[in-house]
């Protein structure tokens, strides 16, 4: 029993030490660490790039080489330290009861609300105060006080693309075609509180929109009002002509009341612009607009043409047509005549054919002068074989046909196509003198 007792207190007497050692190491945390935060703190935003929403606190430990609070405690504000908050943010300050303070001008404050320090006037009692509060805690700080800033610019270049083809409904073309777009967004943090307690995580000091899980969502919810946006302006304007509109479509999008619309008044951003790199055609909705494209340039190459101009080709193909089938044969001209009226660019249609000379027509009276000359002009006109077929020619020609033969005879001498000889022969043909 005896020496049992002995084999025991060698173990309880490196028990009691190690209980002792214990103390004395918080007696000597708490010791020091309350004598290394008692300088006070030079705080200011950390580094911010183009997509960083939140960024920490960092105190300012040194400065090119002078300074020696280097081994403050973290979580630890000293009282009379000065908070540095740049133009564009707005520096919170949380404690472990949540925000304890927002500062949203720009400018430096001096905090009072921290760790209690002599240097900042609060006597050598707060000294023995906080060290016995400390140790009790095994030496840590018992309060937990940090600095974080929001970033209140517009946080730009924010990409977008449409996952798969959306239908635009293009009042120009009339059909349903898909496309795809992709750009830029930029956000814009409008209500700094409301961001931090309703979208960024609990515990968060740093947060950028760059990172895939931190946009996921909002990328989703854009799209969605994109497209409502996007369709909305299919009455008004072409497909071609969206880029020009993004401000317009910036506006729609924060004003849809179902998705992106709603981030301001949940998360305390919003959609602050909106640039449209591109909008493509799928394969088929290319083919479609090719298709059109090419069929609008043929029905429009008449178009804007002048009436001279139709006159000079009307006249070109009647010429032809006298051409290949001579003046003897009144139908072979009045065929040129056809021809010219079915390719007129002003109407684009053919024109009703005009009774041509094998065609049987409706015998109608004809003037006492036309009558006398077919009775008395029929053996002049015998020795020719043209002359011979002008009788029945005259004869199958209402007086109405016959004066519009004329006209266009007429016009044809005015031109220059046609002599006086011809026209005078041409006339005596179809009056049948």
């Amino acid at each position: 029993m005896q020496a049992t007792r002995m084999a025991a207190h060698p173990r309880l007497r490196e028990k009691t030490r190690r209980k002792h050692m214990a103390i004395i190491k918080a007696f000597a945390g708490a010791l020091g660490g309350t004598f290394a935060d008692l300088w006070k703190d030079i705080i200011t935003a950390g580094r911010f790039d183009e997509y960083v929403v939140v960024a920490p606190g960092v105190p300012r430990g040194t400065n090119n080489g002078r300074g020696s609070n280097e081994y403050g405690s973290e979580g630890v504000i000293s009282n009379g330290s000065h908070i540095y908050v740049p133009e564009n943010t707005a520096a919170f300050i949380f404690s472990e009861s949540g925000i304890e303070n927002v500062i949203t001008e720009p400018g430096g404050y001096e905090y009072r609300d921290g760790e209690k320090s002599v240097l900042a006037g609060d006597g050598i009692g707060s000294l023995f105060s906080s060290v016995a509060s400390r140790f009790t805690f095994g030496g840590q700080p018992v309060e937990t006080k940090y600095v974080a800033f929001v970033n209140l610019r517009e946080i730009r270049g924010i990409k977008f693309g449409t996952p798969a083809p959306l239908v635009y409904n293009d009042k120009f073309y009339g059909v349903d075609l898909e496309i795809r777009a992709r750009g830029t967004m930029s956000l814009k943090v409008t209500d700094p509180v409301r961001f931090v307690r309703n979208y960024v995580p609990a515990n968060v000091t740093s947060y950028a929109f760059d990172n895939p899980k931190a946009r996921e969502q909002i990328l989703s919810e854009f799209v969605q009002s994109f497209i409502v946006a996007i369709n909305s302006l299919s009455d008004q304007y072409r497909i071609s002509q969206l880029p020009a509109h993004a401000n317009d479509i910036a506006t729609r999008v924060r004003n849809d009341e179902t998705n992106a619309g709603t981030w301001r008044n949940r998360f305390g951003f919003e959609v602050s612009g909106v640039g449209i790199e591109s909008i493509e055609f799928d394969e088929e909705s290319r083919q479609l607009v090719r298709q059109f494209a090419s069929n609008k340039m043929n029905v429009s190459a008449y178009e804007g043409v002048s009436q001279t101009a139709g006159n000079m080709a009307a006249q070109q193909q009647i010429a032809q047509g006298i051409q290949n089938n001579g003046f003897g044969d009144g139908g072979g001209m009045l065929l040129g005549m056809n021809m010219a009226q079915a390719i007129n660019p002003m109407t684009a249609a053919p024109a009703a054919p005009m009774p041509m000379a094998a065609q049987p027509q409706p015998q109608q009276p004809q003037p006492q002068t036309a009558l006398a000359a077919e009775s008395t002009g029929g053996a002049d006109t015998a020795t020719s074989g043209a002359g011979a077929a002008a009788p029945s020619h005259a004869a199958s020609m209402s007086v109405a046909e016959q004066v519009e033969t004329l006209k266009k005879l007429k016009e044809l001498v005015d031109i220059g196509i046609l002599s006086q000889e011809e026209f005078d022969m041409k006339k005596h043909e179809v009056l049948g003198l």
